[in-house]
């Protein structure tokens, strides 16, 4: 079964500051038919203005993903993480049983461009904790590229959720495909471009799909694109 998540259906917030679509009931949007996938809770879209930020707040039993598609993202926490993260980087905050934490634009001329991601965890109250890793395009392109996982398998990043999260960037005409368990069901998000979910049905940016009851997930794209894909329990 195939659930579409249209990118123009999603709840929207503008700021002046920041600019921001919800993919899933969030802050002042609230869609009881869309309150998450299993246990991805949040994907908010966010485009920051030069200088803008969120200022310190906390969040609790919660992974937080950041994944940029442009620009420069300022982040610090009250672990004592702090760093930059820019394309190719993907950041996972584990709350924890607390943390406060705060992500301006790095840049004060250029706005940032990123996806903020929510997987409710399968462990309260754990030591919050932070990570971040670069992967490059090149580890990305025409693969399911493998960046958080609850075991941290292949480089990944490890998160506290038996979800695993991929990344991927195709040319036109490049496929990839994904096995889906039994109990299990995935979500596609798209960054970029335009991908063909079976003979009927192509997702273009900010287009998403929920994927059940199929054994096997596959993406062929029909210009250049981006996309996470999650593996998740039901």
């Amino acid at each position: 079964m195939i659930l579409l998540r249209r990118s123009a259906e999603r709840g929207h917030a503008n700021h002046g500051w920041l600019d921001s679509h919800h993919t899933f009931s969030f802050g002042g949007f609230h869609d009881p038919g869309w309150m998450g996938f299993g246990p991805l809770r949040v994907i908010n879209e966010d485009r920051v203005a030069a200088g803008g930020g969120f200022a310190p707040h906390s969040h609790a039993n919660m992974e937080i993903i950041s994944y940029v598609i442009a620009g420069a993202l300022q982040h610090r926490d009250s672990i004592g993480s702090g760093s930059v993260i820019r394309p190719g980087d993907v950041q996972c905050m584990s709350a924890g049983s607390g943390i406060e934490h705060s992500e301006f634009n790095a840049s004060q001329t250029e706005p940032v461009h990123f996806l903020q991601v929510w997987i409710q965890p399968n462990q309260l109250n754990a030591k919050p904790r932070y990570g971040q890793e670069h992967y490059p395009v090149a580890a990305r392109r025409g693969v399911l590229r493998l960046v958080a996982s609850p075991d941290g398998a292949d480089g990944s990043l490890p998160i506290r959720q038996d979800a695993r999260v991929y990344a991927s960037v195709l040319a036109p005409g490049e496929t990839v495909a994904l096995e889906i368990a039994a109990a299990r069901r995935a979500w596609v998000q798209v960054v970029r471009g335009a991908l063909r979910l079976d003979e009927h049905t192509v997702l273009g940016a900010g287009d998403a799909a929920g994927i059940s009851a199929q054994a096997l997930l596959q993406l062929g794209a029909q210009a250049d694109s981006e996309a996470l894909v999650f593996d998740l329990p039901n």
